[in-house]
């Protein structure tokens, strides 16, 4: 699998710092959310676990870790696309919890399970700082032609 138009122009480190500048005055700012590595075959960020993404008892809200894997998914099929040609739209995001984080980061690794024309399903998953599973998710794009 090759980068995108935009990943071929640009060195890794340049990507990076470019899709998080894009990311300021989003949710994805909101929840601190910063793309950390990326490969030909993945793209990795994380989010700080504090109060401010924690259920009423003091652990990591579902919600907030399915919003992390929706971003890293969404943005690494955009990467993983031609952007002059196509956009993306999510239309199905899963999330399986199987661990619970009060502190730390939480870390996202989004993986191509299939990357076809028309659609693209990743395969997210999130860990702790200690690299132990937290939830395993799923994200379905549809790649749409842009209208001219």
């Amino acid at each position: 699998m090759r980068f995108c138009i935009l990943a071929n122009v640009m060195d890794r480190f340049t990507l990076l710092k470019k899709i998080n500048e894009r990311n300021r005055g989003t949710f994805m700012q909101t929840l601190k959310i910063e793309f950390t590595d990326i490969g030909d075959d993945f793209l990795i960020a994380r989010m700080p676990v504090t109060a401010a993404v924690h259920q009423p008892d003091g652990v990591l809200h579902g919600g907030a870790t399915a919003a992390l894997a929706e971003t890293v998914g969404s943005s690494a099929a955009a990467i993983f696309c031609n952007q002059e040609r196509h956009m993306l739209r999510g239309i199905d995001v899963s999330a399986k919890h199987v661990r619970g984080v009060r502190t730390g980061y939480v870390y996202a690794k989004a993986m191509p399970l299939h990357k076809g024309k028309t659609m693209q399903v990743w395969s997210i998953e999130i860990t702790d700082d200690e690299q132990r599973l937290v939830s395993s998710c799923s994200l379905t794009t549809l790649v749409l032609p842009l209208k001219k």
